[in-house]
């Protein structure tokens, strides 16, 4: 049997090293290591997507993986596709270390620097045992990936551009469309989902912080079942428990419910956290929203730098959400696409505040009706990020506003076609003010 092997190494000479010595491994099907945990946890994800077969068997992690810690990654390896067996090289083998390895899932610990025997018979018996589990668990290629598990982070470029109101009709989208979803509310000190769908509940996320391993059991506890068909993890009423949600404490939480959840939408506010950061960094999708003033697009541009210098996302893999946008506009979408170098969703969400204020006021979005522009743009929008059940409702929600609310195939109504490529923009006013500082 040939053995699949991924390393994920961020120093280039362990690296070389690790990839010379699994050359030699009799059987071994050896993959270029990877550099960090973000891509390896990508490439898991994509292979995982296209059938169990394609996983590797086995995982080399090195100790000095980045951005996140060794130990970390491996419950996250171990707990999004557990039929694969992860291992950790590290200079440190002592038991302490073998003893928190395998709390965290790693299949066995090899020292560093790395012996040929030792690292045979560790990637022979972590292979043996990946195989052993995919026979016994067949072809259930979804169990690896939990039912569905795409995360979704919403975050604002700056307070007030409708981040919470965002990600709150994204969850309701893709609950009508059939998915069973999770609303995360992860503005830890100021978070309105609550306020927003009027709901109540005793327990918050900060309940769940302490708790290293979180059983469905546990989780169900943490969470409220809402009428509308969302499972809610609402912030804390005291915002200084928001304090008690780290980074560590998020990446349990949003995998837990990655495991249970076909999505799971968070609502990151504007501030960046440790927790925030960590949801934004585990996203399939991240969603940053804007409106189209001079103020929040340099606030985009200044969170999207923030969030490379974290090596948290880069520009490119983030989707910018438009909203309050008119024809009338002067900065248009291209444009804020060309600044902040993200991608610019092809819809953007038309500026009528006097659709939405008496549902907002009286804290029943979920009632908003179905004719409003606002809906209908948003509700498009979850079809084209990809967050509705099947391409089929997908295409229904860009066809029938009663069937999922939503109506237009590319912008709200009177737009006609990608206002990103389509309007031309003005190059006075604030416009001018934007292509000046661009470079700051």
């Amino acid at each position: 049997m040939t053995t699949r092997i991924l390393p994920a190494a961020g120093d280039p000479d362990a690296a070389r090293a690790i990839a010379t010595l699994l050359s030699q491994l009799p059987a071994a099907e050896p993959a270029l290591p990877v550099p960090d945990s973000t891509t390896l946890l990508d490439t898991l994800a994509r292979l995982a997507a296209e059938s169990i077969d394609e996983l590797p068997e086995v995982v080399l992690v090195h100790e000095r993986i980045g951005p996140v810690p060794a130990l970390e990654l491996i419950r996250e390896v171990a707990l999004r596709f557990p039929a694969v067996g992860v291992v950790l090289l590290s200079s440190d083998a002592g038991p302490a270390l073998f003893s928190a390895a395998m709390d965290s899932g790693a299949r066995g610990l090899i020292g560093l620097p790395l012996s040929y025997e030792e690292l045979a018979a560790r990637v022979q018996a972590a292979a043996q045992w990946s195989v052993g589990v995919r026979r016994h668990l067949g072809r259930g290629a979804d169990v690896f990936t939990g039912p569905g598990g795409r995360v979704v982070t919403v975050t604002g470029a700056k307070g007030g551009v409708g981040t919470t109101f965002t990600a709150v009709q994204f969850a309701l989208a893709a609950a009508a469309s059939g998915r069973r979803t999770a609303l995360v509310d992860m503005d830890l000190q100021a978070g309105d989902v609550g306020s927003y769908l009027d709901v109540q509940f005793r327990r918050s996320i900060a309940d769940l912080a302490g708790i290293q391993d979180i059983s469905p059991r546990v989780l169900q506890d943490a969470v409220y079942d809402d009428r509308t068909g969302l499972a809610l993890l609402l912030a804390p009423a005291d915002g200084e428990r928001g304090e008690e949600v780290d980074d560590r404490a998020a990446r349990h939480i949003v995998g837990a419910l990655r495991s249970r959840y076909e999505l799971v939408v968070i609502d990151c506010g504007t501030q960046v956290t440790g927790a925030n950061a960590t949801a934004v960094e585990m996203a399939d999708v991240a969603v940053l929203v804007t409106t189209p003033d001079v103020v929040a697009v340099r606030a985009a541009k200044r969170m999207v730098r923030m969030w490379e210098r974290l090596q948290v996302r880069k520009a490119e893999d983030t989707a910018m959400v438009v909203n309050r946008w008119s024809k009338h506009t002067e900065i248009q979408p291209a444009l804020i696409e060309k600044i902040t170098k993200t991608r610019a969703t092809r819809t953007p969400v038309p500026a009528a505040f006097k659709e939405l204020q008496a549902v907002v006021d009286a804290g029943r979005v979920q009632d908003l009706d179905n004719r409003s522009s606002v809906k209908q743009a948003l509700w498009t929008l979850a079809g084209e990020l990809g967050l509705l059940a099947a391409p089929e409702a997908a295409a229904g929600a860009q066809r029938s506003p009663k069937a999922l609310g939503s109506a237009g195939s590319a912008g709200p109504a009177g737009s006609g076609g990608s206002p990103g490529t389509s309007l031309a923009v003005r190059v006075s006013g604030p416009v001018a003010r934007l292509r000046r500082g661009r470079e700051g």
